[in-house]
Formats: C-alpha cells, sequence, structure tokens
C-alpha cells in the first residue's frame, strides 16, 4: 500500500469525519468557540488594559486597531487557510517549502515551553479558587500565620497617614513619607501571594525545596488538561461550549457591579482619556503590534492546529475575520471590567489610579484580589473572578497542548499504534516532569525569566517566516487561488491581502523585531539580581526555537536534496510531492484542477506522479469545483 492511499481507503469514517486518520471538529461552532477560547487569554485581562491606560489610554486604540488589521487579522486568516488546506499540525505545514520546516520545529518548542509555564498560571489560579470558598477571604487581612510585622491593611494606611499617602505600586509595597517614619510596608493580598501562594524565597540561589501545596494544584491543572483533551478534538469541541462563553458572563456581571461603585467612572476616565501626544511615541506602536502577538496568538502554530481539524470546504472567511475582532473587543471590555474596580479601590484608599495599577501576575493575584475584598459577599466575587481566569487560562492551554500533540502525532503518526490518547497523556507527564521546578519556592524567579526571554520575539519570528513564504516563496496569488478552490467562491479584496502579505505584513514584524532588539531591556523581578548564568539561560531559551531553523535547513540542503547548490536550493524552496489536501477525494480533484489550468504539479520524480494523481478507487472522476481561474 502506497503513502497516498493509507488513511483514505474508506471514503467517510463512521464518526462522520472526512479525514478518517486525524478526525475533525464535530460541528462548525466547535472550530469557533475554539478559536475564540483561545484568542481570548490571560493577556486580554493583566496585560492590555494596563498598556491601554499606560500608552495613552483612548489613544492607544489607535496604533492597536492599527494593529489588528494591517497585522494580525492578515496572519490569521493565513495561518486558518494553512491549517484547513493542509490539515496538517505545526511541523507537517512545512510541505508548503521544505527547507524551512525548521520553523515548525522552532513553533513546537516554543508553544512546549510556553505550556509549562502557563499550567503554572493555572495552578496558581486553582489555588486561589478554591481558597475562596470560605466566609471571609484569607488574604482580606494581617491575622495569618504567613503574616509579618510589616503588613498593613489599606485602611489602616490612610488612618497612619493625614498629609501624604502610602501607596501600593502593584510589585512592591513601599511606606512613603508617611507620618509613622518610612520603611517597606505590604498589604494583606501581597503577602498572601508572595508568602502563602508562592511561600517565595530570597532568589534563584535559594530552591528552597517543592511547595506542596502548589504541586498539588499543579498536578490538578494537567489532570484537567488530560481529561479535556483525551479524545482530541471530540472532546475539546465539547468543553469550549463552556468555557469559551463562560467567561463573558462573569465579565458581564463583573462589569455591572464594577460600574456601580463609587469611583468607578474616575478608573474608566483614567483607563480612556486619550493623550494624543502619545501617539508620537514609536514604542506606543511597537506595544501595540507586540499586543497583537500576545493576545491573538499569530506565530504559535495554535490556529494553525485548530484550522487543521476543518473539514476542507469550510468557509473560513467569517471566522477569519470575526475572531480577531471578538478578541479586540473582549480587551477593551476586560479594560473596563478592571479599571472600575481599580477606580472604586483608589477611592477607598484614597490613592491615584496610577498607583493601584498593575500589569501581569501583579494585578491578577494581588491588585485586583484586594480590590474583591471592598466589595459585599467578597468571596462571592472572589469565586467568580478566578472562575473565570479559569477558564480562560484553560481554553489558551487546549490549543496549546493540542499544538505539541498534533505535531507529535502528524510527525510519528505511522509508527504510533497505540492511539492518540497515549501520546496526549505522553506529551503531559512530560511537561509536568520538566516543570516541576517552577513549583519550588524559587519558581516564580524562573517563572520570570522564561517568560521574558522565551515567548514573544520567537513568535514573530516565526510569524515572520511564514508570511514570506506565503507571500513570496510559494506566492500569495497562488495561495488565493488554493482558497478559493477550496471554498469554492472568489475573496473579495484579493489585491489587498497580497500587498498584506507580501509588503505590509513582513516590514511591520522586522520593524517590531529591530525596535524589540534595540529597546530590549534586563529582566527584573522584585529588585532582585538575576546571575548571570539565569541571563545566559534565558537566552538559550529564546534561541531553542530559533536554530532549528537554519539546523534543520541545513541539514535538508545536504541529505535531502541531490544535484549542484542552485539546484538543490531551487527545489528545497518548492513545495514537497505531498502538499495538497489530506483527504484523497479533494487531492484528486486538486491535482486535476491545478494540471488542467496549465500549472505545475509540485516536483517529484517521475515514477511517483501516478500516485499523486490516483483517485480512491481508481476509477472517480474529479468532482465539481469552483476554478478562479474561469469563474473570476
Amino acid at each position: 500500500m502506497d503513502k497516498y492511499q493509507e488513511p483514505f481507503d474508506q471514503p467517510v469514517a463512521k464518526s462522520g469525519d472526512e479525514n478518517i486518520k486525524r478526525g475533525n471538529w464535530s460541528k462548525k461552532l466547535d472550530f469557533f468557540l475554539s478559536c475564540v477560547g483561545y484568542a481570548v487569554g490571560m493577556g486580554n485581562i493583566w496585560r492590555f488594559p494596563y498598556l491601554c491606560y499606560k500608552n495613552g489610554g483612548g489613544a492607544f486604540l489607535v496604533p492597536y486597531l492599527v494593529a489588528l488589521f494591517t497585522c494580525g487579522l492578515p496572519l490569521f486568516f493565513m495561518e486558518v487557510a494553512l491549517g484547513q488546506f493542509s490539515s496538517c499540525g505545526a511541523v507537517e505545514i512545512w510541505k508548503i517549502c521544505p527547507i524551512l520546516k525548521g520553523v515548525g520545529y522552532g513553533t513546537v518548542i516554543v508553544t512546549a515551553v510556553c505550556c509549562i509555564y502557563y499550567n503554572l498560571l493555572l495552578a496558581y489560579i486553582l489555588f486561589y479558587f478554591f481558597m475562596s470558598f470560605t466566609k471571609s477571604l484569607p488574604w482580606e487581612t494581617c491575622n495569618n500565620d504567613w503574616n509579618t510585622p510589616t503588613c498593613i491593611q489599606r485602611e489602616l494606611l490612610n488612618m497612619t497617614n493625614t498629609t501624604e499617602t502610602p501607596f501600593y505600586t502593584g510589585t512592591t509595597a513601599t511606606l512613603v513619607n508617611s507620618t509613622s517614619g518610612a520603611g517597606y510596608i505590604a498589604t494583606p493580598s501581597e503577602e498572601y501571594w508572595y508568602h502563602y501562594i508562592l511561600e517565595i524565597s530570597d532568589g534563584l540561589h535559594e530552591f528552597g525545596g517543592i511547595h506542596l501545596k502548589l504541586l498539588g494544584f499543579f498536578i490538578l491543572g494537567y489532570i484537567i488538561v488530560f481529561l479535556c483533551l483525551s479524545k482530541g478534538v471530540k472532546s475539546t469541541g465539547k468543553v469550549v461550549y463552556f468555557t469559551a462563553t463562560f467567561p463573558y458572563i462573569i465579565l458581564t456581571i463583573l462589569f455591572i457591579r464594577g460600574i456601580t461603585l463609587p469611583g468607578a467612572l474616575n478608573g474608566l476616565y483614567y483607563y480612556f482619556v486619550p493623550e494624543w501626544k502619545e501617539l508620537l511615541n514609536i514604542n506606543v506602536w511597537g506595544s501595540a503590534f507586540i499586543q497583537i502577538f500576545y493576545s491573538l496568538g499569530p506565530g504559535w502554530g495554535g490556529v494553525i492546529t485548530m484550522a487543521s481539524y476543518n473539514r476542507f470546504n469550510y468557509d473560513l472567511i467569517g471566522v477569519s475575520f470575526i475572531v480577531p475582532v471578538i478578541n479586540s473587543a473582549t480587551s477593551i471590555f476586560a479594560g473596563c471590567v478592571i479599571f472600575s474596580v481599580l477606580g472604586y479601590m483608589a477611592e477607598v484608599a484614597n490613592v491615584p489610579i496610577k498607583d493601584v495599577a498593575s500589569n501581569g501576575p501583579g494585578l491578577a493575584f494581588v491588585v485586583y484580589p484586594e480590590a474583591l475584598t471592598h466589595l459585599p459577599v467578597s468571596p462571592l466575587w472572589a469565586v467568580l473572578f478566578f472562575f473565570m481566569l479559569l477558564t480562560i487560562c484553560l481554553d489558551s492551554q487546549f490549543v496549546m497542548i493540542e499544538t505539541v500533540i498534533t505535531a507529535v502525532w502528524d510527525t510519528f503518526a505511522s509508527k504510533l499504534q497505540s492511539g492518540k490518547i497515549w501520546v496526549t497523556l505522553g506529551v503531559c507527564v512530560c511537561m509536568f516532569i520538566i516543570g516541576l521546578p517552577f513549583t519550588s519556592r524559587a519558581g516564580s524567579y524562573l517563572f520570570t525569566i522564561v517568560d521574558w526571554y522565551s515567548a514573544i520575539f520567537s513568535a514573530m519570528v516565526i510569524a515572520l517566516a511564514e508570511v514570506i513564504v506565503v507571500g513570496w516563496v510559494y506566492g500569495a496569488e497562488r495561495f488565493l487561488d488554493d482558497i478559493e478552490f477550496m471554498i469554492k467562491r472568489p475573496i473579495a479584496g484579493r489585491i489587498l491581502f497580497i500587498a498584506l502579505w507580501k509588503f505590509v505584513v513582513p516590514a511591520i514584524i522586522s520593524s517590531i523585531l529591530v525596535l524589540t532588539a534595540i529597546s530590549h531591556m534586563p529582566v527584573s523581578y522584585l529588585n532582585y539580581d538575576f546571575p548571570t548564568w539565569a541571563i545566559v539561560f534565558g537566552w538559550v531559551l529564546a534561541m531553542m526555537s530559533i536554530i532549528p531553523i537554519p539546523a534543520y535547513a541545513f541539514y535538508y540542503l545536504v541529505f535531502e536534496e541531490s544535484g549542484d547548490f542552485i539546484t538543490r536550493v531551487k527545489h528545497s524552496l518548492q513545495p514537497s510531492a505531498d502538499w495538497a489536501p489530506a483527504v484523497e477525494r479533494n487531492r484528486a480533484d486538486y491535482r486535476n484542477w491545478r494540471t488542467n489550468n496549465g500549472h505545475n504539479l509540485p516536483h517529484v520524480i517521475p515514477h511517483e506522479m501516478h500516485m499523486m494523481i490516483k483517485t480512491e478507487n481508481d476509477s472517480v472522476q474529479a468532482t465539481n469545483h469552483y476554478d478562479p481561474y474561469i469563474d473570476r
């Protein structure tokens, strides 16, 4: 049996799947909700609101929306189309340009690293969630075993200060010019975070052993993820009906409650008031484009993976436009929820908004939990808030781990006879073992290093490689023709997408990469000076997803191609022989359509040609299809 026959001897699986070996989404809505759940992540809640406030308020929406429509949306559309056309994950997708298959390996590496520390966030959230089922929240007061003499409740702070108010900065609390004297102080929520949740050590030199409570929630996080992914996209597609929609219910409830609080309008004012001069700051524009990569997720492999489970003729246009818009709208709405409550918090504490505004874990695990203590029936609001974070975190984790699982399955499917559930279990166990150091008392320092160096730079390099290949190597015009063949209708704005993929998006990503390199700052956390070995480790992590690109290109030219150097390079940039739709019926249609319209098939040796045009039963003729060359 030849390799083109193997998965396709049966026209349809008993499950109704078009692609028997890989499976498909059960319903169209499964894919849509999975995309929404993946795109709407922790960055929408804890990063975007602060960026908007910090970079000109409402004025920040201008570069952010420009970034969405000139970079985010074209990349998202491109990745959905790539995955759906080929039914391949992040590694095998590079049949489109074999010499760059190392980009696929880099994608899996950066996603796997992100999965490992993202599950730590899941453990933190589970920790807070279960600790919220009490009559009074454990971070409300300073009367706990983990509190220190420096712990002072915010109301008491104001009682000790009649002229100038001590404030909390979001990462460390400091008493400034207080009548009681200068020195370090901490709020109860801060001490709960550092002394109880983290049991933080003095640095990476003090490992401190495993934090057993945190380890328990770390294990629980992987158990939940495994159970939800155990049946592949079939189980994930069912789970996202709840996890992708529930956060919007909670956000709406929190927003309604937030805007009814005293000081809420002040918070929204600081969030939205435009400072137009910030539009002249190049760093503001850079932050906007980087945020698109954090929230929408191009370059991470997740979008390609989800789309690879679509049926071949699924009309992807609507989803490709709607999901990025929903993602950005959610970011803006989440900012309203956050800053309405922070406005109330500033009102209660009699401090400026800027002194309670925070970013990242400081917002999710210190500032907002403290704000919740000032609400009536605070445990209820805490349970809702952390359950919302739990569903948001799970959605992103589902897709990222599925990206790794799919890459392993696509690459080794012929050698894996035990079923995909064991691949899922193996991936989860490996990630758990590698992630164990994050559960130590020095884990938050390690988390900071990994998060700082491993993520966004690699994702932008990967996205740049993707768009250059589609725009210039494979050809934007040819790719749009493939999409039109796939969905059987013309695409409006072809010229616009050609311009975006060939010129605009590559120029933007290249500029942001240069800006990121120029403005790169040393990693910092709690005024701790990271040792040199830790910085080196961070850069090694960053390079782990970049090095496979030139390394595999060298390997491919030397061992996979023949002829002189120019011939090897020329062939290696052409799609491989099996770059085509995965299902035999669709593949035969596509091959026939290309040859009928005078286009060359991917380079193959002559004796393989008969394999490429073979149909399911050797007699099936090409079905009717939309021909962009005739109908356009």
